[in-house]
C-alpha cells in the first residue's frame, strides 16, 4: 500500500485552482451573457419578492446550485420558466 502525504501547500494550491475555476464558471466571459445569475438578480429578471423565490426553490420549480452561502440560478432554467409561465 503506497502512502501519499498531502502538504498545506498542496491543500493551498488545490484551493486556487477550485476558486479560479467556479469563478471562470459563474462570470461571463468576453462577448457572452452570464450563464449563472444571483437571487437578487433572479428577483429583479422575474419581478418577484425573495419569499417567492425560495417557494420555486422548495417547490422544484426554479434549480439552484449553492456555493458557500450564495445561490446561483442557470440563465437558461430562468429562460425555460419564463416561456413555460410561473406556476
Amino acid at each position: 500500500m503506497n502512502l501519499e502525504i498531502i502538504t498545506k501547500e498542496d491543500l493551498k494550491e488545490f484551493k486556487s485552482e477550485l476558486l479560479s475555476e467556479i469563478r471562470q464558471l459563474i462570470q461571463p466571459g468576453q462577448g457572452q451573457s452570464k450563464k449563472w445569475l444571483k437571487s437578487n438578480e433572479v428577483r429583479k429578471l422575474l419581478n418577484i419578492s425573495p419569499g417567492t423565490l425560495q417557494n420555486l426553490r422548495i417547490n422544484g420549480t426554479l434549480n439552484y446550485t449553492r456555493i458557500g452561502s450564495i445561490i446561483y440560478y442557470k440563465l437558461e432554467d430562468i429562460n425555460k420558466l419564463l416561456e413555460g409561465g410561473l406556476k
